[in-house]
């Protein structure tokens, strides 16, 4: 009887998997740092120029000197995979919260037996919110090189795109193992 009234394994790994892939998403939607582009002619050795979906910074690494807000010289912004960014990456973190209300319906925090239906569906909705968000970092990797720059200059993946790769895959693991909940429906019918 005392097993019954434990959160199943699959619900916990999800219900810490999916906040998490929340947060690295958030920072990596938010922050200025999909690119950086680096020895640029004309510009001093330490100057980089930080790309992100929202805004461009530069800094000078001697000086510490940080300016956002960068004029758009190249066409930049105008990108498709930065445009398809900009419109995926907000609607993956509304669909996160969305998919993390629903999960604490259906996992038993509120009642004695969780809602697997609920917690199934939940991780249906995680796992689609975390493909929302691995579709435009994988475009925007893939198009990372071709994306315009200063001819001659140095470019690098940001840290930016690497946390929301990781809030992706976070999402869509968690997603996974709430989808589980579906097995409990189906061992109850």
């Amino acid at each position: 009887h005392l097993l019954s009234m434990r959160t199943p394994t699959a619900m916990i790994v999800g219900l810490v998997l999916c906040p998490c892939g929340l947060l690295l998403t958030l920072t990596g939607t938010l922050a200025p740092n999909w690119r950086q582009v680096s020895l640029i002619p004309d510009q001093p050795l330490d100057f980089i120029l930080e790309q992100g979906i929202w805004d461009m910074c530069r800094e000078l690494q001697s000086s510490h000197d940080r300016r956002c807000g960068q004029a758009d010289e190249l066409g930049y912004f105008e990108q498709i995979p930065v445009r398809v960014a900009q419109g995926l990456m907000p609607t993956s973190l509304v669909v996160t919260l969305l998919g993390l209300v629903v999960a604490a319906l259906g996992v038993r925090c509120w009642q004695k037996e969780p809602r697997h239906l609920l917690a199934g569906v939940s991780g249906l909705v995680l796992l689609l919110s975390g493909l929302l968000s691995l579709v435009p970092t994988s475009w925007y990797t893939h198009e990372l090189w071709a994306l315009p720059a200063t001819a001659g200059s140095k470019l690098v993946v940001g840290y930016s795109l690497v946390l929301s790769y990781l809030g992706s895959c976070l999402e869509i693991l968690g997603g996974l193992a709430l989808a589980l909940s579906f097995h409990h429906c189906c061992k109850e019918r």
